[in-house]
Protein backbone atom coordinates (compact mmCIF):
# COMPACT_ATOMS: atom_id res chain seq x y z
CA UNK A 1 0.00 0.00 0.00
CA UNK A 2 3.44 1.95 0.25
CA UNK A 3 3.17 3.04 3.53
CA UNK A 4 7.33 1.40 3.71
CA UNK A 5 9.40 4.04 4.02
CA UNK A 6 6.68 7.22 4.88
CA UNK A 7 7.00 9.75 7.85
CA UNK A 8 3.86 9.80 9.66
CA UNK A 9 2.89 11.37 13.07
CA UNK A 10 0.66 9.78 15.24
CA UNK A 11 -0.81 12.02 18.36
CA UNK A 12 -1.94 10.82 21.29
CA UNK A 13 0.02 7.41 20.48
CA UNK A 14 -0.08 6.90 24.13
CA UNK A 15 -2.83 4.86 24.17
CA UNK A 16 -6.09 3.31 22.68
CA UNK A 17 -6.78 4.20 19.03
CA UNK A 18 -3.11 5.89 18.80
CA UNK A 19 -1.17 3.17 20.36
CA UNK A 20 -2.70 0.74 18.14
CA UNK A 21 -2.23 3.16 14.46
CA UNK A 22 1.40 3.24 15.14
CA UNK A 23 1.66 0.28 15.96
CA UNK A 24 -0.65 -0.40 11.92
CA UNK A 25 2.25 1.80 10.34
CA UNK A 26 5.36 0.36 12.01
CA UNK A 27 3.92 -3.15 10.37
CA UNK A 28 3.26 -1.01 7.06
CA UNK A 29 7.21 -0.42 7.25
CA UNK A 30 6.49 3.52 7.83
CA UNK A 31 8.66 5.75 10.02
CA UNK A 32 6.92 6.77 12.51
CA UNK A 33 6.63 9.71 14.95
CA UNK A 34 4.87 8.67 18.17
CA UNK A 35 3.23 11.98 19.96
CA UNK A 36 2.25 11.80 23.75
CA UNK A 37 2.02 13.31 26.92
CA UNK A 38 3.14 10.13 29.09
CA UNK A 39 6.17 9.03 28.75
CA UNK A 40 6.07 6.14 30.24
CA UNK A 41 3.18 5.00 28.04
CA UNK A 42 4.84 6.06 25.14
CA UNK A 43 7.79 3.45 26.10
CA UNK A 44 5.07 0.84 25.75
CA UNK A 45 3.70 2.02 22.49
CA UNK A 46 7.42 2.22 21.40
CA UNK A 47 7.76 -1.33 22.87
CA UNK A 48 4.56 -2.94 20.54
CA UNK A 49 5.94 -0.78 17.29
CA UNK A 50 9.54 -2.86 17.67
CA UNK A 51 7.50 -5.99 17.83
CA UNK A 52 5.60 -5.67 15.04
CA UNK A 53 8.29 -4.50 12.83
CA UNK A 54 11.89 -4.84 14.43
CA UNK A 55 13.60 -2.68 11.87
CA UNK A 56 11.21 0.17 12.40
CA UNK A 57 12.35 3.62 12.39
CA UNK A 58 10.72 5.46 15.82
CA UNK A 59 11.18 9.11 17.19
CA UNK A 60 8.85 9.29 20.25
CA UNK A 61 7.86 13.18 21.51
CA UNK A 62 6.76 13.51 24.57
CA UNK A 63 5.04 17.09 24.00
CA UNK A 64 1.34 18.44 24.75
CA UNK A 65 -0.63 19.43 21.37
CA UNK A 66 -2.16 22.46 22.54
CA UNK A 67 1.01 24.01 23.12
CA UNK A 68 3.66 22.25 21.55
CA UNK A 69 2.22 21.60 17.63
CA UNK A 70 4.74 23.78 16.36
CA UNK A 71 7.96 21.64 18.06
CA UNK A 72 5.84 18.43 17.00
CA UNK A 73 6.63 18.98 13.68
CA UNK A 74 10.07 20.63 13.73
CA UNK A 75 11.26 18.00 15.67
CA UNK A 76 9.71 15.42 13.16
CA UNK A 77 11.38 17.17 10.09
CA UNK A 78 14.72 17.47 12.52
CA UNK A 79 14.29 13.82 12.69
CA UNK A 80 13.66 12.30 9.53
CA UNK A 81 13.38 15.29 7.04
CA UNK A 82 10.23 14.93 5.55
CA UNK A 83 6.17 14.64 6.65
CA UNK A 84 4.06 11.89 4.66
CA UNK A 85 1.21 11.55 6.98
CA UNK A 86 -0.11 13.77 9.84
CA UNK A 87 -2.84 11.64 11.83
CA UNK A 88 -4.85 13.82 14.03
CA UNK A 89 -5.84 11.57 17.00
CA UNK A 90 -5.17 13.50 19.99
CA UNK A 91 -7.94 14.11 22.19
CA UNK A 92 -10.26 14.27 25.21
CA UNK A 93 -13.97 13.50 25.85
CA UNK A 94 -16.26 14.98 28.52
CA UNK A 95 -19.69 14.70 29.16
CA UNK A 96 -22.23 17.23 31.68
CA UNK A 97 -25.41 19.19 31.27
CA UNK A 98 -25.31 23.02 29.93
CA UNK A 99 -26.62 23.45 33.65
CA UNK A 100 -23.87 21.88 35.35
CA UNK A 101 -20.84 22.18 32.71
CA UNK A 102 -18.22 25.09 32.86
CA UNK A 103 -16.52 27.26 30.10
CA UNK A 104 -13.42 25.62 31.55
CA UNK A 105 -14.53 22.22 30.15
CA UNK A 106 -15.60 24.18 26.81
CA UNK A 107 -11.86 25.46 26.51
CA UNK A 108 -10.10 21.99 27.40
CA UNK A 109 -12.15 20.17 25.12
CA UNK A 110 -11.88 22.90 22.36
CA UNK A 111 -8.22 23.27 22.68
CA UNK A 112 -7.39 19.58 22.50
CA UNK A 113 -9.53 18.45 20.23
CA UNK A 114 -10.12 21.63 17.88
CA UNK A 115 -7.86 23.89 18.22
CA UNK A 116 -4.35 21.43 18.24
CA UNK A 117 -5.95 19.62 15.07
CA UNK A 118 -5.80 23.47 13.54
CA UNK A 119 -2.18 24.13 14.52
CA UNK A 120 -0.55 20.98 13.47
CA UNK A 121 -1.88 20.85 10.14
CA UNK A 122 -1.15 24.91 9.94
CA UNK A 123 2.17 23.57 10.76
CA UNK A 124 2.54 20.32 8.55
CA UNK A 125 0.92 21.44 5.19
CA UNK A 126 4.11 23.12 3.85
CA UNK A 127 5.51 19.77 4.56
CA UNK A 128 3.03 17.82 3.30
CA UNK A 129 3.07 19.48 -0.13
CA UNK A 130 6.48 18.99 -0.75
CA UNK A 131 5.51 15.51 -0.06
CA UNK A 132 2.37 14.87 -1.57
CA UNK A 133 1.11 13.43 1.89
CA UNK A 134 -2.01 13.02 3.50
CA UNK A 135 -3.87 14.03 6.88
CA UNK A 136 -6.73 11.42 8.78
CA UNK A 137 -8.00 12.96 11.64
CA UNK A 138 -9.39 10.61 13.93
CA UNK A 139 -13.10 11.99 14.54
CA UNK A 140 -16.18 10.80 16.18
CA UNK A 141 -19.78 9.46 15.63
CA UNK A 142 -20.41 12.20 18.13
CA UNK A 143 -19.20 14.53 15.64
CA UNK A 144 -21.94 13.14 13.35
CA UNK A 145 -25.13 12.41 15.64
CA UNK A 146 -26.20 13.90 18.93
CA UNK A 147 -26.41 12.76 22.41
CA UNK A 148 -27.80 14.15 25.68
CA UNK A 149 -25.28 15.10 28.49
CA UNK A 150 -22.10 15.39 25.95
CA UNK A 151 -22.72 18.53 24.28
CA UNK A 152 -19.30 20.06 24.28
CA UNK A 153 -17.93 16.80 22.76
CA UNK A 154 -20.35 16.42 20.23
CA UNK A 155 -19.56 19.86 19.39
CA UNK A 156 -16.01 19.76 19.20
CA UNK A 157 -16.13 16.73 16.85
CA UNK A 158 -18.51 17.73 14.59
CA UNK A 159 -15.94 20.84 13.98
CA UNK A 160 -13.30 18.11 13.54
CA UNK A 161 -15.52 16.98 10.62
CA UNK A 162 -16.09 20.50 8.97
CA UNK A 163 -12.52 21.03 9.33
CA UNK A 164 -11.21 18.37 7.28
CA UNK A 165 -13.94 18.95 4.70
CA UNK A 166 -12.76 22.48 4.40
CA UNK A 167 -9.17 21.62 4.64
CA UNK A 168 -9.59 19.09 1.65
CA UNK A 169 -10.71 21.81 -0.07
CA UNK A 170 -8.11 24.08 0.75
CA UNK A 171 -5.40 21.60 0.11
CA UNK A 172 -6.94 19.74 -3.00
CA UNK A 173 -4.78 21.69 -5.37
CA UNK A 174 -2.13 20.49 -4.05
CA UNK A 175 -2.66 16.92 -4.18
CA UNK A 176 -3.14 16.42 -0.57
CA UNK A 177 -6.06 14.52 0.61
CA UNK A 178 -7.56 15.04 3.84
CA UNK A 179 -10.28 12.95 5.50
CA UNK A 180 -11.46 11.42 9.33
CA UNK A 181 -12.90 8.27 10.66
CA UNK A 182 -15.64 8.56 12.99
CA UNK A 183 -15.43 5.89 15.27
CA UNK A 184 -18.49 4.80 17.49
CA UNK A 185 -17.88 2.79 20.95
CA UNK A 186 -14.38 0.46 21.07
CA UNK A 187 -13.06 -0.78 23.54
CA UNK A 188 -10.27 1.25 24.81
CA UNK A 189 -9.85 3.70 28.07
CA UNK A 190 -11.53 6.68 26.85
CA UNK A 191 -14.72 6.46 29.31
CA UNK A 192 -12.98 5.47 31.72
CA UNK A 193 -10.43 8.37 31.75
CA UNK A 194 -13.83 10.32 31.11
CA UNK A 195 -15.19 9.55 34.32
CA UNK A 196 -16.80 6.18 33.98
CA UNK A 197 -16.63 3.77 36.42
CA UNK A 198 -14.92 0.34 36.52
CA UNK A 199 -18.76 -0.67 37.42
CA UNK A 200 -20.03 1.26 35.16
CA UNK A 201 -17.88 0.34 32.08
CA UNK A 202 -19.13 -3.30 31.18
CA UNK A 203 -23.05 -1.90 31.85
CA UNK A 204 -22.56 0.77 29.33
CA UNK A 205 -20.64 -1.99 27.19
CA UNK A 206 -23.99 -4.03 27.49
CA UNK A 207 -26.22 -1.09 26.40
CA UNK A 208 -23.82 -0.96 23.32
CA UNK A 209 -25.69 -3.83 22.36
CA UNK A 210 -28.58 -1.94 21.49
CA UNK A 211 -27.21 1.48 20.42
CA UNK A 212 -24.44 -0.20 17.38
CA UNK A 213 -26.69 -2.19 14.03
CA UNK A 214 -24.23 -4.85 14.58
CA UNK A 215 -25.02 -5.47 18.06
CA UNK A 216 -21.45 -4.67 19.70
CA UNK A 217 -18.74 -2.33 19.89
CA UNK A 218 -15.97 -2.09 17.61
CA UNK A 219 -12.03 -2.68 18.24
CA UNK A 220 -9.13 -0.71 17.82
CA UNK A 221 -7.89 -2.90 14.73
CA UNK A 222 -11.01 -1.93 12.80
CA UNK A 223 -10.54 1.55 13.43
CA UNK A 224 -6.49 1.26 12.32
CA UNK A 225 -7.25 -0.25 9.72
CA UNK A 226 -9.40 2.35 8.27
CA UNK A 227 -6.71 4.57 8.89
CA UNK A 228 -4.25 3.26 6.82
CA UNK A 229 -6.75 2.50 4.09
CA UNK A 230 -7.38 6.24 4.25
CA UNK A 231 -3.38 7.12 4.33
CA UNK A 232 -2.36 4.89 1.65
CA UNK A 233 -2.50 4.96 -2.50
CA UNK A 234 -5.83 2.57 -2.18
CA UNK A 235 -7.62 5.59 -1.16
CA UNK A 236 -5.64 7.83 -3.61
CA UNK A 237 -9.25 9.20 -5.17
CA UNK A 238 -10.82 10.15 -1.90
CA UNK A 239 -10.57 13.24 0.43
CA UNK A 240 -12.83 15.28 2.31
CA UNK A 241 -14.31 12.12 3.60
CA UNK A 242 -15.73 11.73 6.89
CA UNK A 243 -15.92 8.03 7.42
CA UNK A 244 -18.48 6.51 10.12
CA UNK A 245 -16.48 3.07 11.97
CA UNK A 246 -19.02 2.89 14.09
CA UNK A 247 -21.06 -0.63 13.70
CA UNK A 248 -24.20 1.17 11.75
CA UNK A 249 -24.56 3.61 15.41
CA UNK A 250 -24.72 6.80 13.03
CA UNK A 251 -27.62 4.90 11.88
CA UNK A 252 -30.10 4.36 14.64
CA UNK A 253 -32.19 6.52 17.13
CA UNK A 254 -32.31 4.14 20.09
CA UNK A 255 -35.36 4.45 22.42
Amino acid sequence: MSLAGKVVIVTGASSGIGAATAEAFAKQGSKVVIVGRNAENLKSTEAACKAANSKVKLLSVIADVTVDAERIISSTIEGFGQLDVLVNNAGIGATGHILDIDVEQFDDVFNTNVRSVFLLTKYAAPHLIKSQGNIVNVSSVAGLRSFPGASVYCTSKAAVNQFTRCIALDLAPNNVRVNAVNPGVIITDIQRRSGMSAEEFPKYLERCKQTHALGRVGTTREVTDAIIFLASDLSSFITGATMPIDGGKHLLCPR
